[in-house]
């Protein structure tokens, strides 16, 4: 719980430090402007929240590391949602609007975590998670988005290092084996997630883990 806090307030924070000017750059989410992904956090936002208000009474169907598919290809982009993304960051108009949305929405959805029990089963996705586990695999999302809002933002601050940490941990268990220990927090989640591509010398490294990644969630 406490990781998810300290992910999700770090990357509302980075959101809020941004120019204007940022909101019109590249993220890391490929054909994604900065605009476009905080508008997507916008939508995360009122997942967490939808989420949190929608009690389930079955056994847990998922739990942090099963609960994200994955893929052997990056999305296509026609994806109907992703286009409304695009559509809807632009028709915000004003850096501040989009600013303004994610902090309102995104706050709430953070109070809400903090008050939500642990233990308690949660329904998303046609699926049940515990509320621990939910909110785990929000670390790892944060992060990721994190490390994608920064991409082309060298002097924006980074995610927490114990949200990498934490996202590590998950990303190794969706793997299957871990990544090499010379593998920094945040190289390991950018090389397994194929945002970047590993250099000859990490390949080497990477031995068998090479043929597994990167790992498209989703």
């Amino acid at each position: 719980m406490d990781d998810f806090s300290r992910s999700w307030t770090a990357l509302l924070a980075a959101v809020a430090g941004l120019d204007d000017a940022d909101f019109a750059r590249p993220s890391g989410c490929a054909g994604w402007l900065v605009r476009d992904l905080v508008c997507h956090l916008v939508i995360d936002a009122q997942d967490i929240l939808i989420t949190l208000a929608t009690p389930a009474a079955t056994e847990p169907t998922r739990d942090a590391v099963t609960y994200w598919e994955v893929a052997d290809a990056p999305p296509a982009g026609d994806d109907p949602l992703d286009s409304l993304t695009v559509r809807l960051a632009a028709a915000y108009g004003e850096p501040w609007l989009l600013k303004f949305h994610l902090d309102d929405v995104g706050s709430a959805a953070g109070r809400a975590a903090g008050l939500a029990a642990p233990g308690l089963r949660v329904g998303t996705r046609d699926e049940v998670l515990a509320v621990a586990d939910y909110l785990s695999v929000y670390v790892l999302e944060s992060t990721l988005h994190h490390l994608d809002l920064t991409a082309h933002l060298p002097k924006a601050p980074a995610p927490p290092a114990e949200g990498l940490a934490r996202s590590r941990e998950l990303l190794d268990a969706i793997a299957g084996m871990p990544f090499p220990s010379s593998f920094s927090d945040r190289d390991a989640l950018l090389i397994g997630t194929g945002r970047r591509s590993p250099t000859e010398s990490e390949t080497a490294e990477l031995a068998q883990l090479a043929a597994r990644i990167p790992l498209f969630l989703g």
